[in-house]
C-alpha cells in the first residue's frame, strides 16, 4: 500500500466532490476541475474526507503499478481540492538589462534581448499580472486553480530565456537560487 495514498484528503467547506464513470469532479470557489481515475483505484467520499483504496480484484495484475496509481491519484486529487479552495500562485522574475514584460488581458509580451518581442497567449484559466517598479526586476505573477497547467505555463515562459550561471540573467522563479560559476578569467593565472 502506498504511504501517500493511505492519507485521507480533508474537504474544506464550500468544496463539493462528485464521481461518475471513473471521473472525479471537484468544484469550489476558485473553479472546477476534473480528473480521470484508473479503475484499479476506488474513490470514497465520506465524512468530509476523500479516501482512496486499491481495488484488489482489479484487472491490473501489476501490484507495483497499482500502488503507484494509489499515491499518484491521491496527490492529484489533493492538488485539485487545494486549487479550487485556495488557488496556486507563481511569481517569475526577469533578470537582465532591458528585460521587460507586459500584459494585455491574457496576452503576455516579453522583451528579452532578442531582435523581436515574444507574445504568448495564456489559457483562460490563468490570471496574469505584471509589475514593473523602478530599480527592481520586472515580475510576472500567475494565478490559477489548476496546479499542473500553472506549472506547464511557467515552464514555457522560463524556456524563453533560462537563467544562465555566469551573469545570472534570464527568467527565474522569485526566491530561486541560481548556482553561479566563475568565468574563465578566474581560472587563469
Amino acid at each position: 500500500m502506498s504511504r501517500i495514498g493511505k492519507l485521507p484528503i480533508s474537504i474544506p467547506t464550500g468544496v463539493t466532490i462528485t464521481q461518475k464513470d471513473n471521473v472525479v469532479t471537484v468544484k469550489g470557489a476558485k473553479g472546477e476541475l476534473s480528473q480521470y481515475v484508473d479503475p484499479s483505484i476506488i474513490v470514497e467520499v465520506e465524512n468530509a474526507q476523500v479516501v482512496l483504496k486499491e481495488d484488489e480484484n482489479a484487472l491490473l495484475d501489476n501490484v507495483k503499478q497499482r500502488q503507484a496509481f494509489h499515491g499518484l491519484y491521491r496527490s492529484l486529487l489533493n492538488n485539485m481540492v487545494v486549487g479550487v479552495s485556495q488557488g496556486y500562485k507563481k511569481e517569475l522574475e526577469l533578470v537582465g538589462v532591458g528585460y521587460r514584460a507586459s500584459n494585455n488581458g491574457n496576452i503576455l509580451e516579453f522583451s528579452l534581448g532578442f531582435t523581436h518581442s515574444i507574445f504568448m497567449q495564456l489559457p483562460a484559466e490563468i490570471k496574469v499580472e505584471t509589475k514593473t517598479e523602478r530599480n527592481k526586476n520586472p515580475l510576472v505573477i500567475l494565478e490559477s486553480c489548476d496546479k499542473q497547467l500553472l506549472g506547464l505555463v511557467c515552464a514555457k515562459i522560463r524556456s524563453f530565456r533560462k537563467p544562465e550561471p555566469y551573469k545570472g540573467k534570464g527568467i527565474k522563479f522569485v526566491g530561486e537560487v541560481i548556482r553561479r560559476k566563475s568565468g574563465k578569467s578566474a581560472g587563469a593565472k
